[in-house]
């Protein structure tokens, strides 16, 4: 099975930004006790006012899908709810090779090793 990464951005008019972020702490804490979660951010993008960065990272989909049917997910539906969601666009994504950005003479590069 793949990794699954889910990355994107929600837009809320910049007042209710923190408020959101701030009393969803414990819903997104909540997510890292499911299986298969390995990261899981909602964050405040500090160059846009209302602007909030999404980045999740999943061992498989199956986690992923698991998470979307769950509880933790479905009660984070409800608190955005209670907002004004100017837009949203977040997708996934399916891993199928990771390396490190840096290789081992040092010199970053954006090629993965398959390509060069």
């Amino acid at each position: 099975m793949s990794r699954v990464v889910v990355s994107g951005v929600v837009e809320f008019p910049p007042e209710a930004r923190e408020d959101a972020l701030v009393k969803g702490k414990a819903l997104i804490e909540g997510a890292y006790t499911e299986k298969g979660c390995l990261h899981y951010h909602w964050t405040a993008d500090l160059n846009h006012p209302g602007r909030v960065i999404v980045f999740e990272e999943w061992d498989s989909g199956a986690d992923l899908d698991a998470h979307l049917k769950g509880d933790w997910y479905r009660d984070m539906f409800a608190h955005l709810s209670q907002y004004t969601i100017l837009s949203a666009d977040i997708s996934k994504y399916r891993v199928t090779l990771k390396e490190l950005v840096y290789g081992d003479d040092g010199i970053a590069s954006g090629y993965f090793s398959d390509e060069k």
